[in-house]
């Protein structure tokens, strides 16, 4: 036993209990689907759940976008604080999406080569032994398999399927004999599916040259119209609680809507029809979990609505808001440019009166002078004699502080009396001095 036949063992068991049950082929496979969508639903529920919780903070994510957007760096610090304050995994609404996706792997792997996986046969030389006992070669070229007979058995492709197919009840007998001990593992695997479809064959176009053709060509048309229907069920269903504002979501979505069915009608014809019953069985089956996801969460699709509304309320309110904030203000640029304009005119009018006035002139401004300058540091003696700025043996500009002081305290004396016309000058006793 190999590691894929170890990894791949529990669904082969499953798969293998329930065939040795019902002994169809078809049934074993959808079976397997309904226990596969039931291990999946709660995680699928979670995925729902959380996807609603996202589609709740789109509003906050929104304004977040509004305030950092120039900054990314800043802005996802932002989203990520406000993912862990709300306790919401971005991850958790389409994680669980890609489960079935990954059942369908080692699933594909059981259905291709069923004699490895289900019977335990993986030997070359066993393997060429069944060949031969059932006349591989000739079965196998008649039925457009292989295009040449060949002496040995190629295990490629589907081949071990085909193979598997021509193990019928009648031969049984001689199989086991002819490959000896291991032969009591073998078993006919009935592939027939409500006697209409053999699930070991593939799917073709033209289907009437093949036997049961018609019923071959239905299968990927059915999975691909359900796939089809349950994405629009699906898109329908999450249209409850997405903002209104997530136009290109919206796009994608129906993108999606078209680009599904069209990739489950390639895989139809490209793979045998036992994936087809198992993809179809995942469509219905996934279509009643989206009918029971939304009863169990009806309330929270309803308060996901609610908190879109009350959003979209608050959306209108600040852009009426910021609207009649722009008109204010362009209303108070309109009013502040008129009064400017009338100022001018104004000054104009009186600068040109002025010049009409002979001899005018104008006051000059003392702004910028120093003495003018009564600012805390000020010092009036700054330049003096005693001032900091004075250099040795220079002339100071102004009188020192002392000075100052000093001819402040001195009081002014009148100057005396002149005569006109002798030039003489009167003494203070009333006396006249000549000049």
């Amino acid at each position: 036993m190999d590691f894929a036949q170890i990894i791949l063992s529990p669904f082969v068991w499953l798969l293998t209990f329930f065939y040795n049950l019902f002994g169809s082929y078809g049934i074993a496979l959808i079976l397997f689907a309904v226990v596969v969508k039931l291990i999946l639903f709660p995680f699928s529920l979670k995925g729902k759940r959380g996807m609603i919780q996202m589609n709740m903070l789109q509003g906050k994510m929104q304004k977040l976008q509004k305030q950092y957007g120039k900054d990314k760096e800043r802005y996802n610090a932002e989203v990520q604080k406000l993912y862990e304050k709300e306790k919401v995994n971005p991850m958790s609404g389409c994680l669980w999406s890609f489960l079935p996706l990954l059942i369908l792997i080692p699933l594909y792997a059981i259905i291709r080569q069923p004699i490895k996986y289900m019977m335990g046969i993986n030997d070359a030389d066993v393997l060429n032994t069944i060949a031969q006992t059932v006349d591989w070669s000739t079965q196998a070229v008649n039925m457009g398999w292989i295009k040449e007979a060949t002496d040995t058995f190629t295990n490629s492709g589907y081949n071990q399927l085909y193979l598997a197919s021509l193990i019928t009840p009648e031969n049984l007998s001689a199989v086991q004999s002819a490959v000896g001990e291991v032969g009591k593992n073998l078993f006919s695997i009935n592939f027939d599916f409500l006697g209409l479809v053999d699930l070991s064959q593939m799917p073709q176009l033209k289907f009437w040259t093949i036997a049961g053709g018609f019923g071959l060509f239905l299968m990927p048309v059915i999975s691909a119209v359900t796939g089809f229907v349950f994405s629009l069920i699906s898109m329908k269903t999450n249209a409850i609680n997405q903002q209104s504002a997530q136009s290109a979501n919206n796009n994608s979505m129906r993108t999606m809507l078209i680009v599904n069915p069209l990739i489950s009608l390639w895989i139809g014809f490209s793979m045998p029809a036992a994936l087809c019953v198992y993809w179809i069985a995942q469509n219905l089956l996934s279509m009643l979990q989206e009918f029971l996801c939304g009863k169990l969460l009806k309330k929270d699709y309803e308060k996901a609505a609610a908190a879109r509304a009350e959003q979209e309320r608050l959306d209108k309110e600040e852009e009426k808001e910021r609207r009649r904030l722009a008109a204010e203000e362009r209303a108070r640029r309109i009013e502040e440019a008129k009064q400017n304009k009338g100022r001018k005119k104004k000054l104009e009018k009186k600068t040109e009166d002025e010049d009409k006035i002979p001899g005018y002139v104008k006051e000059v401004s003392r702004v910028g002078m120093r003495q003018y300058a009564r600012g805390r540091a000020y010092d009036p003696y700054r330049y003096s004699d005693e001032g900091p700025t004075v250099y040795p043996g220079a002339q100071p500009l102004f009188p020192s502080k002392q000075a100052a002081t000093v001819q402040a305290q001195e009081p002014e004396q009148e100057p005396l009396p002149q005569s006109a016309d002798t030039g003489s000058e009167t003494s203070s006793n009333g006396t006249t001095v000549d000049s």
